[in-house]
């Protein structure tokens, strides 16, 4: 039997927890590679060093080196720095002028931002101690330049010749789209025989679009979930790239996303009020009623709490829950919102929170660990998405006993098995079309397994019982890699 060559991966991300984070691909640069680490392979994470990195964590960072980066007609300074944590290795460059902002996204400049991170990554291959990469991992758009530069700048060069490209789409919706300005003052691109067609023409336009360049250039494309592969081959979801996607279908495939099983444990987790396990879901009730005492609602185990931890925005499917808002609150539920974002629907929570306190609360913020007694308390968690590419939400639920609903979309679809009254299987409780009905059908038949206690716990149980760590996740991007290395 031969034996296994160790494969070399760089994990390329614009964030990642515990350094930076504004949403899933934060959780999943910070925590799937330290699951893919083993013998036989060694995963690193490349990230800019953003003002936003706490103090901590910026003064552990080992200083390796500095060089200069070209970025069309500019040579541009980059520091390379490094931090081992928990297990991983971490790459951080360093360009105050690129990246010690206020904001780590929304500046002015962010086309030319980008560019310098895509470009300082693969200029970095070049000066990292003893680790060449056999496969690039890029991820979103903020990285979807590397597979073109890579190609147009680097080719026929020893250290780079070999190396495989890997384009995961966290979230289609943002694509990085800027003005053709960019495309010979910035990119350096004036001249690559294949640029029209690798970076131009979204829409029929001239203007520069990032992630495509990435869908045409890179040797695999993922995603993260298998239905939104699948959906994002059609004009619905494609977002304007579903023809790139039909094309590419050879190479494109979608990989669940998990969540930290260590982190998310409700038998272990100090920010709950009670722990609890499947063998011991009557102690969930003392989470509930210290969420209702701490939100200021009606303090009952009889009445069934629904919650919603998200951001405020219209992909949420929060225009349905809005709707919906007068049936509800005459119903015997109740709702606790966790999230910040769009103004109409924080007005919309908070004035409804403010008419009925002892049914509803609104609290407009981002808290961790309210998230976690939220998860602990509720028994039931919203997700109406219009869209949503994996979402961790409904696994998190599921974790600690609390039954998501949610629209069947992309991970949400992959993830929750809809409750069957016939034969109690399920995980949860759901609906096909955008539709507020439908939501609000989905969750009048929570209401009324609740008043089962029995069956509930069935279900609860159920829940529980699945499988969404990151191992399972690990195991599959260890194939790809093996296979997309052909080792």
């Amino acid at each position: 039997m031969s034996r296994q060559k160790k494969l070399n991966v760089l994990f390329a991300s614009f964030e990642a927890v515990p350094f930076f984070k504004s949403g899933g691909l934060g959780d999943v640069a910070g925590t799937l590679p330290a699951y893919i680490n083993s013998s036989l392979y060694d995963v690193r994470v490349i990230l800019p060093k953003l003002k936003a990195i706490p103090k901590r964590f910026a003064d552990k960072m080992e200083y390796l080196c500095n060089y200069e980066v070209p970025l069309g007609w500019r040579r541009q300074y980059c520091g390379l720095f490094r931090l081992r944590y928990k297990g991983v290795t971490y790459y951080f460059l360093d360009n105050e002028f690129y990246f010690f902002r206020n904001n780590a996204y929304g500046e002015f400049d962010d086309g030319e931002r980008i560019a310098f991170f895509s470009k300082a990554v693969l200029e970095t291959i070049a000066h990292l101690p003893d680790f060449k990469p056999d496969i690039l991992h890029c991820n979103d758009w903020h990285t979807a330049l590397c597979p073109v530069f890579l190609r147009a700048h680097y080719s026929g060069i020893p250290s780079y010749d070999g190396i495989k490209t890997i384009f995961t789409v966290h979230n289609l919706k943002f694509q990085g789209q800027y003005s053709d300005y960019l495309y010979g003052d910035i990119l350096g691109l004036e001249g690559y025989p294949a640029g029209d067609t690798i970076l131009r023409g979204y829409g029929g336009g001239r203007s520069v679009n990032y992630l495509q360049g990435a869908l045409l250039c890179s040797d695999r494309i993922t995603t993260v979930s298998p239905s939104y592969a699948d959906e994002i081959c059609g004009e619905y979801y494609g977002e304007q790239m579903d023809g790139i996607f039909r094309a590419r279908r050879g190479v494109l495939s979608g990989i669940l996303n998990g969540i930290d099983y260590k982190l998310f444990d409700p038998e272990h987790d100090p920010l709950i009020a009670e722990n609890f396990g499947p063998d011991s879901l009557g102690k969930k009730k003392a989470n509930k009623l210290a969420l209702q005492k701490e939100l200021g609602l009606e303090e009952s185990e009889e009445v069934p709490v629904f919650a919603l931890i998200s951001r405020l925005t219209e992909q949420k499917g929060l225009d349905l829950l809005t709707y919906i808002l007068p049936d509800l609150m005459g119903r015997k539920m109740q709702l606790v919102i966790l999230g910040i974002g769009d103004r109409k629907y924080e007005e919309a929570f908070s004035w409804y929170a403010g008419k009925y306190p002892s049914k509803m609360a609104a609290v407009l913020s981002f808290d961790e660990a309210l998230s976690h007694r939220i998860y602990a308390g509720a028994d039931a968690v919203l997700i109406p998405s219009r869209f949503e590419p994996c979402g961790l939400t409904q696994m998190m639920a599921m974790r600690y006993g609390s039954l998501p609903v949610v629209r069947e979309t992309g991970g949400l679809r992959d993830s929750v098995i809809p409750y069957n009254k016939y034969t109690g299987e399920g995980t949860g409780f759901s609906f096909a079309n955008f539709n507020a009905g439908e939501l609000l059908d989905a969750m009048d038949k929570a209401m009324e397994l609740y008043s089962h206690p029995r069956k509930w716990a069935a279900v609860q149980k159920n829940a529980m019982a699945q499988d969404f760590s990151w191992h399972t996740s690990a195991k599959k991007y260890r194939q790809l890699y093996r296979e997309l290395a052909g080792k």
